[in-house]
């Protein structure tokens, strides 16, 4: 097994994106990335639209309506803490930026795309997933894995080559 970083590394050429994008995570939650309902609009691109820790998707327009209706935390003020970044150049001017943000006892990974324009940078996409606290490159636990519901015995009594093998 190879000893090189995979999941929080960054290119020395890539450095001075990095450096730009740092300033903008976690998004909607830092002075860089914008506070105000015009700065938001210029930073989401068109048909950016995003998946939750929680699995729900959220528009643009119902981040926008929300946005309106109350500010969120500041990063740095409740002292949220982002680790393990690692980004690479998904495209022309399009970059992938992945990193762990801790949120008091909740830990997500989060991954979002950002293009470089004209304008400067918008987010395309973005994904937050709930960490379990488990080791990275570890298959996940009995109690992690997919269990049929009690309803379903049948399920629960196919012979081990036929389980159901899942990753994450």
């Amino acid at each position: 097994m190879s000893e090189e970083p995979v999941f929080a590394r960054i290119e020395a050429n890539l450095l001075p994106v990095f450096e730009e994008l740092r300033l903008l995570e976690p998004i909607f939650h830092t002075q860089e990335f914008g506070t105000t309902i015009a700065d938001f609009e210029r930073r989401m691109a068109p048909d950016y639209f995003e998946v939750g820790a929680s699995g729900r998707r959220y528009s643009r327009g119902f981040i926008l309506a929300t946005l309106a209706e109350a500010p969120l935390d500041d990063a740095d003020a409740v002292g949220w803490e982002c680790s393990d970044f690692n980004l690479i150049e998904a495209g022309e001017r399009t970059y992938l930026l992945t990193y762990t943000l801790r949120q008091w006892q909740r830990v997500t990974r989060r991954a979002t795309l950002w293009r470089k324009s004209s304008e400067g940078w918008q987010v395309l996409y973005h994904q937050g997933t709930i960490a379990t606290g488990r080791e990275d490159d570890s298959l996940p636990g009995e109690d992690e894995k997919p269990h049929p519901p009690e309803e379903w015995p049948h399920a629960r009594v196919r012979p081990a080559h036929a389980r159901v093998r899942a990753i994450g």
